[in-house]
């Protein structure tokens, strides 16, 4: 089984090189936003959560190497926030609100999704594009329905959702290593 694990993790990660250029094309808008004064906002959920705080905090700390702080924030991390909102209206919402209240024009949302048809990430992406929001997704399987919504979409192509969350942790990191090199 071990064997099996490491064996799809790899040949995954072979196939990641037909979207490097997904990859790169997310740190350019990454980049253009950072460079304009604007912020990098991130939602998931379960496993996407993890990965869009571990992101931020790779943005907003460090990464590779000692730079100026960059203006990252994960939509996963205020319990308060994320519960009231959840019980005020709803766990579908509990990001597209956040979106109104912190979003502004030429922000980046990126939205991660293992099978891309999450409806609370969908109405983040939707409430984030009215705002004039770059949307960059990461999805998995087909895309799902975010693939239809986004500025750039990192799709993994396979329908594990473990070897799915590995990929975009090496997207993010690959996306945060590109964002190093240029602050």
């Amino acid at each position: 089984m071990l064997n099996s694990c490491l064996d799809e993790h790899i040949i995954l990660a072979e196939k990641m090189r037909n979207i490097l250029p997904e990859i790169q094309n997310a740190a350019n808008l990454s980049i253009t936003a950072l460079n304009n004064g604007k912020k990098i906002l991130l939602c998931g959920n379960g496993g996407s959560a993890a990965d869009a705080q571990h992101i931020a905090a790779e943005l907003s700390g460090r990464f590779q190497r000692d730079r100026q702080a960059l203006s990252a924030i994960s939509l996963t991390t205020d319990t308060s926030a994320l519960t009231a909102i959840a019980n005020d209206y709803g766990f579908d919402y509990i990001f597209s609100r956040q979106v109104d209240a912190l979003a502004v024009d030429g922000d980046i949302l990126i939205a991660i999704s293992t099978s891309g048809n999450s409806k609370n990430t969908i109405n983040a992406i939707y409430n984030a594009k009215q705002k004039g929001c770059k949307i960059i997704t990461l999805t998995g399987k087909d895309g799902g329905h975010m693939c239809s919504m986004g500025d750039t979409n990192i799709i993994i192509p396979s329908n594990v959702t473990a070897r799915i969350q590995e990929m975009h942790i090496m997207s993010g990191h690959m996306i945060c290593a590109i964002i190093d090199n240029n602050f």
